[in-house]
């Protein structure tokens, strides 16, 4: 809480003259509300023991009227227990202002442009790249709540090696450039058909030399298309139709799970401002010839070395995700460009970026890159949508309705999708998932229907009175444990918030509002509410405690249905 930062703050520089920035912890609740190693910090500057710069700071603050016991643990933490009138003070603040309470404002104004979910036309989308969206979201939402100007953006490769693949294979499966045959393909099967041209464009690439150089050439040619506006010849037609399917396919799965992006960038928009670039920039010495390629050597900077340009005069990843970073730059003018990603494009994403901060440091500087791990299929097999051993997004949520229906007797889409978001979200983004449906929707664990269904708990309960909480009333003599219990944890909210904002991981929000939920179901089985001589300061927890794990669940792009 800033008032007791700001008290300790003060106190350490009345005392010892130092100018220190207050961390504060939550102890267990034995210990106290609030705990500061302040003393232990300062201690070794002072040349004093910690034990006696606590003891200090301690008799400074005793007499505080926001603390009822202020205490000494161990080497030198110091323990703080709030008297019941502060924690009423943020009780009223969560009831005046139930939508603004815990914003930490740490973006506030700043225009941020953040990047995920990048699905490729002619692919499938798997659930890697639903994982990724489900982080962006909870990313994006994190930086609004902190009063940033957020553009959420899409990025997709509609030209490239994959594209050839897939176009050499549905050629064959058309038996010629026949783009009138296209018809026969039935609008719900049109995305399955193209995953599986992929998977047998990539099998013939990797196994047939002749496939290999016909799909080398068509690569070429779906290039042409967008340098010549080629939208009349047989094949461009096939191209253009394909790729429409593919992002008429990504706006259903985005509209079923609550994603929204302002604009999708496809490579053809940014590769030959990617090319040009690294043609100029090869004059000025960044980027160098090699082999009849163009690469950026990375050693210098104990990095590894990466082709932008191949020997076919084609822009590689590499150089497309240059124009990428251009493209937002001119498009944008941003403070901030976060990009989320899985874990294996690390260092390549280092090469990127190094190369750019040779002609553009403040592109660079102002990029940061987050990366995750990939969720795997039972026995840990990584998913590959190149050996077609994939796991359709859209298949895991139909398992994990099949697992709601079975477990809770209904295929509702909003259990569903918190139970597949929140599974995402709970760990720390940068290891692993393996996802299992049937955990996931279960209502007595660490799920989030669990969260969802203690929402509804306690909005059924404010539901049975026509008691309007808006205006808020103290409440007479002291808070009971259970009450008190509540408050305090519902009054840790901004620190999480600022915590996970500061970091950018929602991990620590999730935690939270599961320790959260755990704390009103004790309130709430010791606690009567209706007809109690407490009823209103009851409601009042209540209405304040539903305020804050909404306004999380929201932040993490959980449905929060008024009930289960």
């Amino acid at each position: 809480m800033d008032k007791v930062a700001k008290l300790i703050e003060k106190a350490v520089q009345d005392l010892f003259g130092v100018s220190q920035n207050i961390q504060l912890s939550r102890p267990s609740p034995n210990f106290g509300d609030l705990s500061t190693s302040v003393a232990m910090q300062i201690a070794k500057s002072l040349g004093k023991n910690p034990h006696e710069v606590a003891e200090q700071i301690v008799s400074r603050l005793r007499d505080a009227d926001v603390f009822s016991e202020v205490s000494i643990a161990g080497p030198g933490f110091i323990n703080f227990r709030l008297k019941d009138g502060s924690l009423t003070e943020e009780l009223a603040k969560v009831i005046s202002s139930p939508a603004e309470y815990g914003k930490s404002h740490l973006y506030q104004d700043k225009i941020v442009v953040t990047e995920y979910s990048d699905p490729n036309p002619f692919k499938v989308l798997h659930v890697g790249h639903l994982y990724t969206s489900v982080i962006g979201d909870a990313i994006s939402n994190l930086i609004e709540q902190a009063g940033g100007i957020v553009h959420r953006v899409n990025f997709g490769g509609d030209v490239g090696l994959h594209v050839g693949k897939t176009m050499w294979a549905i050629v064959k499966q058309l038996g010629g450039e026949i783009p009138e045959k296209l018809s026969e393909i039935s609008n719900g099967n049109r995305s399955e058909w193209m995953a599986r041209c992929y998977v047998e464009g990539t099998r013939a690439y990797e196994d047939d030399e002749i496939a290999k150089s016909e799909i080398i050439a068509l690569n070429k040619k779906v290039y042409q298309f967008h340098i010549n506006n080629d939208h009349d010849s047989d094949l461009a037609k096939i191209y253009w139709t394909c790729r429409q399917w593919s992002y008429d396919y990504f706006d259903t799965f985005y509209k079923r799970i609550g994603t929204k992006f302002e604009k999708y960038y496809p490579e053809s928009e940014v590769a030959e401002i990617g090319l040009s670039t690294v043609i100029e920039q090869k004059n000025n010495g960044v980027y160098k010839d090699s082999d009849g390629a163009v690469v950026f050597e990375g050693e210098p900077y104990g990095l590894h070395t990466r082709v932008f340009i191949n020997r076919e005069g084609l822009p590689t990843y590499e150089a497309k995700d240059v124009g990428l970073s251009i493209k937002k730059w001119d498009d944008y003018h941003f403070d901030e460009s976060v990009i989320i990603t899985g874990n294996d494009i690390i260092e390549y994403m280092k090469v990127v970026l190094k190369s750019i901060e040779q002609f553009k440091p403040e592109l660079s500087a102002r990029t940061k890159h987050f990366t995750h791990g990939n969720v795997k299929l039972a026995g840990g097999i990584k998913m590959s949508s190149r050996i077609g051993n994939f796991i359709r997004a859209v298949d895991v949520l139909d398992m994990t309705a099949d697992a709601n229906e079975k477990i809770q007797g209904n295929r509702d889409e909003a259990p569903v999708l918190g139970a597949i978001k929140y599974a995402f979200l709970k760990n720390r983004i940068g290891a692993d998932t393996i996802y299992e449906p049937s955990e996931s929707v279960s209502l007595q664990g660490n799920s989030g229907p669990y969260l969802q269904y203690a929402l509804a708990r306690a909005i059924s309960v404010t539901q049975k009175t026509n008691s309007s909480q808006t205006e808020f009333t103290a409440p007479t003599g002291d808070y009971s444990e259970f009450e008190r219990s509540l408050l305090v944890k519902i009054t840790q909210y901004p620190e999480i918030i600022e915590q996970s904002t500061i970091e950018l991981m929602p991990h620590h929000l999730c935690g939270y509002l599961y320790e959260l939920a755990q704390e009103f179901n004790r309130f709430y089985e010791n606690s009567r509410v209706i007809g109690d001589e407490r009823q209103q300061i009851r409601l009042h927890l209540i209405t304040a405690y539903t305020a804050v794990l909404r306004n999380g669940l929201t932040i993490l792009g959980i449905p929060t249905p008024d009930r289960m």
